[in-house]
């Protein structure tokens, strides 16, 4: 069973602390982004922000970001703190003749989760998923609802003040990312999947019209050739999960059919985003660490996958 948030509880500001910014900074800041990540950046409006993977030659996610334009040649790219220096050497890797610095830009930036009400003093009800607006020196992106309760992220300098609102423990903001059906890469789980596995496709986190950048060929084949097993859904356990736990299916005792991307306490055990073979899925008899742990009961996304590009 898939436990939700009350709504009522679901409201508020918090502080978003294990995040962390990389800025891309210069004129062929968008033109670099473009060579290495899963979205187009050099079709970014200023009023738009995208979900975007970061990938090995193999297809594989090594980093998960939301990231805007705060200008023409500035981009903010939002992800895990714990990923970030090892993702910001990476990308620098291959800047070469480029025209665009990049930097860890999280100490110039405060970061805060916005829910419910909270919203209603500084954004209007016409925003749809991935709309950026910006407010005074605030950048605020709108993400997916969480059990419909409408959510942004708030992104200012650190001088600013932040934003007003009823305290929101982080606790209930991470099962907001959970029921959201949205998980980010965090460091358990890099390189173990390909932008498909965590439905990326169907939430605007890849775009299939733009040129090549690392893993493209491997992505490309996985949506065109019908290659794809897995895929995310939403999870539940009485025990606790954690990103990283592998997932067993009792008819394959010997090997795991998935692994937990995210996960979060809830009212009574934990939810989680979970990537799974769709057959085991569709089986279950699933459990948590082996085919004798505890069970664990799973449901589609909270949104309809794409069917087509």
């Amino acid at each position: 069973m898939i436990i939700h948030l009350m709504k009522s509880k679901l409201n508020g500001v918090a502080r978003l602390a294990h995040l962390g910014v990389i800025r891309a900074e210069g004129v062929d800041a968008a033109h670099f982004l473009q060579g290495q990540l899963t979205q187009d950046f050099l079709q970014l409006g200023l009023s738009e922000a995208r979900l975007t993977a970061y990938c090995s030659a193999q297809g594989r996610m090594l980093a998960s970001f939301w990231g805007f334009k705060r200008s023409a040649t500035e981009i903010l790219l939002v992800c895990s703190r714990d990923i970030l220096p090892a993702t910001l050497k990476n990308l620098s890797r291959f800047v070469l003749r480029a025209k665009v610095k990049l930097v860890d830009a999280s100490d110039e930036y405060s970061l805060y989760g916005l829910a419910g009400a909270a919203l209603e003093a500084f954004v209007s009800d016409t925003h749809a998923p991935w709309d950026k607006v910006d407010i005074g020196a605030a950048s605020v992106v709108f993400l997916y609802p969480s059990d419909g309760v409408r959510r942004i992220l708030w992104l200012a300098p650190v001088d600013q003040a932040a934003p007003a609102g009823t305290p929101l423990s982080i606790e209930l903001w991470a099962l907001s990312e959970v029921h959201s059906g949205i998980a980010m890469i965090t460091s358990p789980v890099v390189q173990a999947l390909v932008p498909q596995m965590l439905n990326y496709e169907s939430v605007g986190g890849v775009s299939f019209k733009k040129g090549c950048y690392p893993g493209q060929e491997v992505v490309a084949r996985s949506q065109f050739r019908g290659t794809l097993k897995r895929r995310a859904f939403a999870a539940h356990s009485e025990a606790p999960m954690k990103a990283g736990d592998d997932v067993f299916q009792d008819a394959d005792p010997d090997q795991p059919c998935g692994i937990v991307v995210q996960a979060a306490a809830a009212q009574r055990g934990f939810d989680a985003i979970v990537s799974l073979q769709i057959s085991a899925a569709e089986a279950g008899g699933l459990h948590l660490g082996s085919v004798g742990g505890p069970a664990i009961s799973t449901a589609p996304p909270p949104y309809p996958l794409l069917a087509d590009i």
